[in-house]
């Protein structure tokens, strides 16, 4: 069975690198681009038109709006969803104000990657002075460029709590305990809204669970979809 699996803000494939190859094990492992779109729909129909004609699907972050927008666009297409770090909730209209501004200073300035102070709130606080892990998040910030950059800061989120009983196949939601950016309340009302889900919390990580925690994310998914038995 394939996997697509979709990133974050500013996040590329390499994201993955650290579980993709142990997500083989159940097929092949496919890539969602997000670098085109400045809306949540747009870039699930994209991810959807490039698809296999049955997949899991995993969503990071912002790809978990993502990943659920397709869900619901396909639902006889994704046979189960894991979603990693995310939130049903909309943008508050200070992060939105934040993000207009980001959007319309952005054309004047260089764009080398996201801030090392950034990078760092995402990080758990252990992994705040690790440098290569901080330069790896910068990096794929980097190489997708300020276009996408600006293009991903115009988004708007705008939650899809009332929307999560649409939701109907497998689903799992992975939370870390240490996110300072998406909490553990957010997963729970994730977890409540989508009926059947499970719930897995990943203790000594940050947001970025995929390169802070990829063992402990690639065992608590695997896992799981062995009960599925979609091998």
């Amino acid at each position: 069975m394939p996997i697509l699996l979709i990133p974050g803000f500013m996040a590329d494939e390499t994201l993955w690198d650290d579980v993709a190859g142990r997500f083989e094990r159940f097929g092949p492992v496919l890539h969602a681009d997000l670098r085109h779109d400045n809306a949540i729909e747009a870039m699930a129909r994209r991810a959807l038109a490039a698809a296999p004609p049955s997949f899991i699907l995993v969503g990071f972050s912002m790809g978990g709006y993502v990943a659920r927008e397709l869900a619901r666009m396909a639902p006889s297409r994704v046979r189960a969803l894991v979603l990693i770090a995310t939130s049903a909730r909309p943008d508050t209209p200070a992060l939105r104000q934040a993000k207009g501004a980001i959007a319309h200073a952005a054309p004047a300035l260089s764009f080398g990657g996201l801030s090392r102070a950034a990078v760092i709130s995402s990080l758990h606080p252990a992994q705040r002075d690790n440098g290569a892990l901080v330069g790896r998040v910068r990096a794929m910030g980097a190489r997708l460029g300020g276009e996408v950059f600006r293009r991903q800061s115009q988004l708007e989120r705008p939650g899809d709590r009332e929307r999560l009983g649409e939701i109907a196949c497998p689903t799992l939601i992975v939370a870390a305990a240490q996110d300072q950016l998406r909490s553990r309340e957010e997963a729970e009302e994730l977890h409540a809204g989508i009926a059947g889900s499970t719930l897995a919390i990943i203790e000594g990580s940050g947001h970025m669970i995929p390169i802070e925690a990829p063992g402990p994310l690639a065992e608590v998914v695997l896992a799981w979809l062995e009960t599925l038995a979609l091998a």
